[in-house]
């Protein structure tokens, strides 16, 4: 029986200690699980084999006095949102909401569980959580706590593998956090994700950190490139990633992934893929779309001779519209530019549990900053897109 979904938040999170799913680790690795330790403020921490304590985030204090964030000593049994999913249950009924998607925050980082180096171990644990998720947690109400499968970083088969698991398992959805085959750029290596995602129709989705789409550390390059037989005019970063400052000129952050996408021929090769990217929010989006398409003309020929890309089929604007949904919390210019960015690709998300989000009050947020929308284009951004998406209907 379906569920009748009002308000979905698209961009939840699960920041759950490890000691409710490590048990499910084969006994073989379990020593290098993630582990919950108490410092010496009183705050707790994960720890990883041979790591530092990692501690609780201050942005995980939702409900909290804005005044009194930074003064919380964190633990799992005092931050919302890390307890068992009947008492996740009755956060969404405080929040008056009927789903979440949530994404994971911890084992979802590359970098906390990618540090363990054996790779099967690895794989092993990650797989574990998502056994967990499935089987215990979204159990308890399929309906309303909807986790995402976290895939890990470890190759294509090994992304391919788990992606099919949590196809079998029931996931709505699947986590990404570098691309499939583990590189900083899409390439042909990836086909074999995609191809499968859109084969099992599983929704992929990548959270973003601090609204940038970039899967790669700030030293990785952007593109992968064909050639390179550039005049040596320029040293430093236009010379370890040339195209970058071209293409992102006058640009914001969020735009990253579906340009590398765009360049790379993904679209092109896979026409029915679309990828939700959680909380990039909005307003900037219709600025940021001028200027890549004003960025590609202008340098589109040098990029082609120089650094071997093709041409694009289409105007970069129109894959980036067709090809990507966006997630956003509070972002009034956002919603006022909502015909500019396109109404059915944008998702409202509470972020609960953490604290950029205005859990228990979203619906009065809701409220303030939806007060001029018709019914029909609210009820698509605050539930009625990602229930589309997400096939929750």
């Amino acid at each position: 029986m379906a569920h009748d979904y009002r308000i979905v938040s698209a961009d939840s999170h699960l920041d759950l200690s490890p000691e409710r799913w490590t048990q499910r680790v084969p006994a073989k690795w379990r020593d290098l699980a993630p582990k919950v330790v108490k410092l010496e403020s009183g705050a707790e921490a994960f720890l990883m084999p041979g790591g530092k304590p990692a501690v609780i985030d201050y942005l995980q204090h939702a409900g909290v006095e804005k005044s009194e964030i930074h003064k919380q000593v964190p633990t799992f049994a005092k931050i919302a949102g890390a307890g068992d999913p009947e008492q996740r249950l009755k956060e969404q009924d405080q929040d008056g909401i009927d789903a979440e998607i949530l994404f994971s925050t911890q084992p979802g980082n590359v970098g906390m569980l990618r540090s363990i180096e054996d790779s099967d171990a690895y794989v092993a644990i990650n797989h574990a959580y998502n056994e967990y998720l499935a089987e215990e947690y979204a159990a308890v109400n399929p309906s309303r706590l909807i986790p995402l499968g976290v895939i890990p970083v470890a190759g294509v088969d090994a992304a391919v593998k788990e992606l099919e698991y949590c196809a079998r398992a029931g996931f709505k959805g699947i986590q990404l956090d570098r691309y499939p085959s583990g590189n900083p750029f899409p390439g042909a290596e990836d086909d074999k994700f995609w191809a499968a995602a859109i084969a099992l129709k599983m929704p992929i989705t990548h959270h973003c950190g601090s609204g940038s789409t970039r899967m790669a550390r700030e030293d990785e390059p952007t593109f992968e490139y064909k050639k390179s037989d550039s005049p040596d005019r320029a040293g430093g970063f236009f010379a370890r990633d040339p195209m970058r400052p071209w293409f992102f000129r006058y640009t914001f952050e969020g735009i990253v992934a579906p340009v590398q996408l765009a360049m790379a021929g993904v679209y092109d090769r896979f026409p029915d893929l679309q990828i939700y990217w959680g909380e990039t929010l909005i307003g900037w989006l219709p600025s940021t779309l001028v200027q890549v398409q004003s960025n590609y003309e202008r340098y589109k020929h040098l990029a082609r001779d120089q650094f071997g890309f093709d041409f694009l089929e289409e105007p970069i604007g129109e894959y980036v519209r067709r090809h990507n949904l966006w997630g956003f919390l509070s972002d009034p210019h956002g919603i006022r530019m909502r015909h500019d960015i396109g109404v059915d690709t944008i998702m409202w998300g509470s972020d609960f549990a953490h604290a950029a989000g205005d859990w228990p009050h979203s619906l009065k947020q809701i409220e303030r900053e939806y007060a001029d929308v018709p019914e029909e284009e609210k009820r698509a951004m605050i539930g009625g897109n990602a229930i589309r998406f997400f096939h929750l209907d």
